[in-house]
């Protein structure tokens, strides 16, 4: 705790700093956040949006949210 730094965040308890970057700055966005840890021509940059998951699968929706109902129901409070 509190000794890592990178995609997965800082682990420190504090969420304001999750997103720091190589650089050490804090970005607001999970786009910037992962573009600074994309090695260049690697792979293309995210763009400002987050796209939903679910618009790529066709009727996973349904089943997405069946699972998390499971996981948000009494069983795990």
């Amino acid at each position: 705790s509190g000794q890592v730094r990178g995609l997965c965040g800082t682990f420190n308890g504090d969420q304001r700093d999750d997103f720091t970057t190589p650089e050490g700055d804090v970005e607001p966005g999970v786009a910037a956040f992962a573009n600074a840890f994309r090695a260049a021509g690697a792979c293309p940059a995210l763009g400002p949006g987050t796209a939903d998951p679910c618009d790529g699968f066709p009727g996973s929706r349904e089943r997405a949210e069946a699972a998390c109902a499971v996981l948000m129901g009494p069983a795990f409070q």
